[in-house]
């Protein structure tokens, strides 16, 4: 693997970092704002609205923009967002510092897709992204419990400042080891927009939503599910999030080895055994051994099938991938929020804490249904020149019946 994908994976492990790790804080920032709990979740509310938002606009912006420069741009305004989060002398100056940095968050991880899946040979390229999600899942291990530890013992304030110093070194790695890559010939924003209508790209990035959602739908509501049910101590969550994150490691490392072999085998086992496993949460929620196995499980299963997801974004939208790249990270977070608040509701209702996995079952079993659909449709219809996992192109592999 080039040098160039440890580059990306610094700026992805400040960026992961960044997003997670002010969960952790929120109690800090808000007494020393004299705001509430409430108040300061909009840390975090603006943040996934910012990479919603920020992940089409940012590309579409950075169209006319050489990749490498587009990479490098995105990590300055990461800077300035984590910088101005750091020395923010009002609540709604640090909001802002959040929206700033999460407009950096889906540009790049989706320019940084393609890039990636480009500085390799075609049949790496699932493997070369997962090296670069790498470093989010990391930040999930490392990035997140100690940027929590130094807000919790040096103030919040310095935590931010360390992120933004993570951020120069991504944009010097980027600087140094990614090559220069002009922008595709003749590809115009109008291109890149008619990739939204590939059906097998709406179905993929619908599968995004709906299978990761699944995993938070369990885990943003982990500690309560932990404490109260499980019988674990309240220190215990980090450690329980750790284990998370190495399942996402893992799953991602997985996910990437496989997808470049057998894409879509792989998001059916991925997506039936993430169903299945958040369907068993309920029951194995009530054991503290049982419970942390299960953790570390969604946290493989689901993180398996985001190198397969993105390359078949990729895959499909070849000729112009960038903002369906990007606009598929944004995916992600809309799963987030979906499920958390569809987890909440259930919550609200008197279902119990560990309602919402029932809630990550049922939408990771819609993904699975619409992965099935996908292959279904394929089968049937596939698209002229389109690239079919594993495989080539189909203009290669069958002759034209129209002339």
């Amino acid at each position: 693997m080039p040098l160039a994908l440890l580059a990306l994976a610094i700026g992805a492990f400040g960026i992961g970092t960044t997003e997670f790790v002010i969960m952790g804080l929120l109690p800090e920032v808000a007494n020393d704002y004299g705001v509430s709990i409430p108040t300061a979740g909009l840390l975090v509310t603006g943040y996934a609205l910012g990479v919603m938002f920020g992940a089409p606009l940012m590309t579409v912006l950075g169209t006319k923009v050489p990749r490498k420069r587009m990479l490098m741009l995105l990590m300055g305004l990461f800077i300035v967002g984590n910088l101005l989060s750091a020395l923010a002398p009002a609540f709604s100056v640090m909001l802002a510092g959040r929206v700033v940095a999460s407009l950096a968050h889906g540009a790049f991880f989706g320019i940084g897709s393609v890039v990636a899946a480009d500085l390799v040979a075609p049949h790496k390229r699932a493997g070369a992204i997962a090296m670069m999600f790498t470093g989010l899942t990391v930040a999930n291990v490392v990035g997140v419990p100690l940027g929590t530890l130094i807000g919790q013992t040096a103030g919040w304030r310095v935590t931010f400042a360390v992120v933004a110093a993570l951020g120069v070194v991504g944009l010097a790695g980027v600087a140094k080891l990614v090559p220069d890559m002009p922008k595709a010939e003749g590809v115009r924003l109008r291109h890149e927009l008619a990739a939204f209508g590939n059906v097998q790209v709406l179905l993929a990035m619908a599968m995004t939503v709906l299978g990761f959602g699944g995993v938070f739908a369990a885990i943003t509501y982990i500690a309560p599910m932990m404490t109260h049910v499980a019988g674990f101590a309240d220190g215990s969550v980090t450690w329980l999030l750790v284990l998370f994150g190495l399942g996402m490691v893992g799953g991602n490392l997985v996910g990437g080895k496989f997808a470049d072999r057998a894409l879509m085998p792989l998001l059916y086992i991925s997506l039936g055994a993430l169903a299945v496993v958040l369907a068993l949460f309920t029951l194995t929620a009530h054991d503290k051994t049982a419970s942390a196995v299960t953790v570390f499980l969604i946290g493989a299963l689901g993180f398996a099938t985001v190198p397969p997801l993105q390359k078949r974004v990729l895959d499909h939208a070849h000729g112009a991938p960038t903002l369906a790249s990007a606009v598929n990270i944004g995916a992600f977070n809309l799963g987030n929020a979906l499920s958390a608040w569809l987890g909440g509701v259930v919550i609200a209702a008197g279902f119990g804490y560990t309602a919402p996995n029932w809630v990550g079952a049922a939408l990771a079993a819609a993904a699975l249904l619409l992965a099935l659909l996908s292959a279904a449709l394929e089968r049937r219809e596939p698209a002229a020149g389109a690239v079919v996992a594993g495989s080539a192109p189909v203009e290669q592999r069958a002759p034209a019946v129209h002339r």
